[in-house]
């Protein structure tokens, strides 16, 4: 810590010295970083953020992988760093789906990791727990490295360990983004010229944002805790309560402060059910809630410290903690508390507060580089629990441009800030649905689930035929996309016998129209709506040598060919998987998937090309019917005057050509593995497109199909899709995709991509087939040889043409061949499964090239 002003030059500026800026900042120093500030608008270590009033639980185990990972990174960094209580934790069940849910809390750690989860009885939850009732629980989810930060201690931790200077009361009043990159932070001290930004204000996150000109999706909440007065039955555990802030500059209420520095002896504890936790705080107890309604903070106005409060505390509301006002909560926070902890019914509150935090949209964090400014990273939305795991990949992805934790690379499609929508930066809508997000963050949703706010946002130019259709609408990157057709129904009964019914958790919101749409796909032929994918126009002078370097296969070549490829970071790591049309010498069209695709990979294209090249990321410009079965053809030929047959249109082949009067490229590609054609036209031209192509087929028995069809479609075949089977965290060789890459091409990150083919890779990906069951498995689910994990759940779905239930797994590569036998477990059971070769469903792609 420094008391001086700040320097006017500096490498790298972080803005926030909370729990993830001090973790950014000493990740950066101990990756050779130099000349890194630190500022922030409080005093230090004691900002006034939510790092120093929240009490620093850390509950390790997510459905997220990356989270999970963070978290245990977070834990580990801590613990060595004697700052971190690791007392274990404890999540109750008060209801038998709570119970199903802390199974799932034990698959979901064995498959990333962490050590030795475990279920507990009632009795085994109250010798750890002795103050909770045993009579009002059912069980409990233990996991022994849970723990607590001591957040004031671990900011002073960073400070003295860092290379990084560090200077509390410098308010940020600017930053200067001229020529789209991050090149100063204005101050109320000074300007501090600078070569890049990150941006860690968590509860300010929006309003630093505004001062560069993007509008980051960071909604402030607020939620209550309070500590009690010291328990008769805690007595022995003592108090330093009064001393651990001495000396130190406190904002507001010293009591919050002191209170969270008292650490816990007994483990940290969570009652979902009624959306509380609890920790102990020496001879004291602390209960916090999320019972109650969400109380959204406005997000331009979080306001600095006074002399009455810290910027990020408000006053405690007793009504929120005294009445039911959640809704989905039967009980109140104090009457839920009351019966779990009796002993705590009648003490008194030595502190209370109302303490904010936040959610961005899906409530994932918000990390990486800004698409609009240049050099300005994102660290937000991150807690305390996965706060050092955060620092880590942000510094390793700033220094080295891969984003990676000591295990291992990252997958990043659920995390980076480029993933938001458009819509995502407007005020109502974040806010609103980081409300949701909070009233859900202990809440267990249902597979599936759909928010039923803010739809209607984004839709085809074909909605309202499907609409008519009887589409089951889906929310994907803020477009309506059709699940299944309820005008199919009638094809269930068609298709009956092939059709295993599915129940309990894995069957909910699903329909067997799905089903059913897939199979009349294989047998005739079915259109697609893919306007929510993404075209990207690359074009002008030095196109393809541009194309050539960020591309991993040889797009050099002829004119109408299409080429299957993978853009890689400096790592190996996967950022995309694209296709690839050549539509003349220096003219390309580059596609690629819906949801993050326009932000994460249409901008990693634009950052990097030379300014003769022009990059038009186009996203929602197109409307796109995938056009697949055996009858396509048929289909095909009798609405445009193109040569659609095998020899005058084969596979991987593009044109240009008209159906009916639509202008459109035809792209001879399949995502579900039959003959059929991409056909993407001008938007305005959406509805004649899909008109035409529905009038014609008719006495084709041609149907609309839906996402649920595409899912189990794709295994079948063995198609990737990114962000579920293949990410950052993966390698073209270990997803099976070697055949992508052409080592003769000077690609970005050939380097690890040939270390990995040289090598062999460590893990590799493989479908799996349940031996005796047709139940369909969930993601994240262990797979396990022997008692130990081999790797978990990519994707599963079941396979309604080969008849068998379907998930791809990463394993090593010692267990990759076909015919071992390996269980995966799922809510509590265990399924026998044997690896398979792929693709499971016409290896000799005799459907497909025909």
């Amino acid at each position: 810590m420094s008391d001086t002003n700040p320097p006017s030059r500096a490498g790298t500026v972080v803005v926030g010295a909370g729990a993830v800026g001090c973790s950014v900042a000493y990740h950066l120093t101990e990756l050779g970083a130099e000349d890194v500030v630190v500022v922030d608008q409080g005093p230090l270590p004691v900002t006034g953020g939510s790092s120093v009033h929240a009490p620093g639980i850390v509950f390790q185990t997510s459905p997220s992988k990356v989270q999970t990972k963070a978290a245990h990174y977070t834990s580990r960094l801590l613990s060595d760093a004697g700052v971190y209580d690791e007392v274990g934790g404890i999540e109750i069940a008060r209801s038998e789906e709570r119970m199903d849910f802390l199974r799932r809390r034990v698959e979901w750690a064995t498959s990333y990791g962490l050590p030795d989860p475990q279920l507990l009885s009632p009795a085994a939850v109250t010798e750890y727990l002795p103050l909770v009732d045993e009579d009002e629980i059912l069980g409990g989810y233990y996991s022994p490295t849970d723990g607590r930060v001591d957040g004031i201690g671990a900011l002073r931790w960073y400070m003295e360990q860092s290379d990084a200077a560090f200077y509390g009361g410098v308010e940020v009043t600017d930053i200067d983004t001229t020529g789209g990159e991050a090149r100063a932070v204005e101050t109320d001290q000074g300007r501090i010229d600078c070569d890049r930004c990150v941006v860690a204000t968590n509860n300010w996150g929006y309003q630093t944002g505004q001062l560069a000109g993007i509008d980051l999706p960071i909604a402030p909440v607020e939620h209550q805790y309070v500590v009690t007065e010291p328990l008769e039955e805690l007595s022995g555990a003592g108090s330093e309560v009064g001393t651990h802030t001495e000396g130190m500059e406190v904002p507001g209420n010293r009591d919050i402060q002191e209170q969270m520095s008292e650490g816990p002896h007994r483990p940290v504890g969570r009652d979902q059910d009624n959306s509380l936790y609890f920790r102990t705080h020496g001879d004291a107890l602390g209960m916090g809630s999320y019972n109650h309604e969400t109380l959204s903070v406005d997000p331009t106005a979080m306001g600095t410290n006074s002399a009455d409060r810290q910027a990020s505390v408000r006053g405690f509301t007793d009504r929120h903690w005294t009445t039911p006002t959640h809704r989905s909560r039967e009980k109140s926070a104090k009457q839920a508390f009351d019966e779990l902890l009796p002993a705590a019914a009648d003490a008194e509150y030595e502190a209370t507060e109302n303490g904010i935090f936040v959610f961005t949209p899906d409530g994932m964090p918000a990390v990486g580089e800004t698409a609009a400014v240049d050099d300005l990273w994102s660290a937000l939305a991150i807690w305390w629990t996965h706060s050092g795991g955060y620092g880590r990949i942000l510094a390793e992805w700033m220094e080295n441009g891969v984003p990676r934790l000591p295990s291992g690379k990252v997958d990043t499609g659920g995390i980076h800030v480029r993933r938001f929508e458009p819509h995502a930066g407007e005020t109502d809508y974040f806010v609103d649905r980081g409300a949701k997000r909070y009233e859900q963050v202990y809440s267990i949703v249902e597979p599936r689930w759909q928010p039923d706010d803010h739809r209607g946002l984004r839709t085809s130019p074909f909605h309202d035929r499907q609409a008519e259709l009887g589409a089951e609408f889906y929310q994907s990157g803020g477009w309506e996309v059709p699940q299944w057709y309820g005008s199919n129904a009638d094809l269930v009964d068609r298709y009956e016998d092939q059709i295993p019914e599915q129940d309990g958790w894995q069957g909910i919101n699903r329909s067997p129209i799905a089903a059913a749409e897939h199979l009349h796909t294989r047998e005739k032929v079915s259109m697609f709506d893919m306007s929510t994918f993404t075209s990207i126009e690359v074009s002008g002078d030095g196109a393809t040598e541009f194309l050539q370097r960020t591309c991993t296969n040889d797009v050099d070549v002829e004119p109408g060919r299409v080429r299957y490829s993978l853009l890689c970071n400096r790592g190996g790591g996967i950022v995309a998987d694209v296709t690839v049309v050549r539509l003349g010498p220096e003219e390309y069209v580059v596609t690629t998937g819906g949801g993050n695709s326009p932000g994460i990979h249409g901008e990693w294209l634009v950052e990097r090309a030379p300014a003769t090249v022009s990059v038009d990321v186009q996203e929602g410009a197109r409307s796109t019917v995938g056009l697949w079965g055996p009858n396509a053809r048929l289909l095909l030929q009798r609405v445009t005057d193109a040569d659609v047959t095998n020899s005058g249109f084969p596979y991987f082949r593009a044109k240009q050509i008209y159906v009916g009067e639509v202008p459109v490229l035809a792209l001879r590609v399949s995502y579900v593995g039959e003959l059929g054609w991409e056909l993407w036209a001008p938007v305005e031209y959406g509805r004649r497109l899909w008109d035409t192509l529905w009038a014609a087929g008719q006495d084709l028995d041609v149907r609309p199909m839906g996402g649920g069809a595409l899912e189990s479609m794709r295994l079948e075949k063995g198609y990737r899709l990114w962000g579920n089977d293949i990410d950052t965290d993966a390698d073209p060789y270990s997803a099976g995709l070697g055949f992508a890459v052409d080592t003769d091409t000077d690609f970005h990150g050939r380097e690890a991509v040939e270390s990995v083919r040289a090598g062999g890779p460590d893990e590799r990906i493989t479908p799996i087939t349940l031996d005796d069951s047709t139940d369909i498995m969930l993601g994240g689910r262990p797979v396990m040889k022997g008692g130990e994990a081999l790797g978990y759940v990519q994707a599963a779905e079941f396979g309604y043409t080969v008849g068998e239930s379907i998930a791809y797994t990463y394993v090593p590569s010692e267990y990759a061949e076909a015919g071992t036998s390996v269980e995966v477990l799922c809510e509590g059971e265990r399924y026998d499964a044997t690896v398979r070769d792929e693709p499971l469903f016409d290896p000799g792609r005799e459907k497909i090239v025909r």
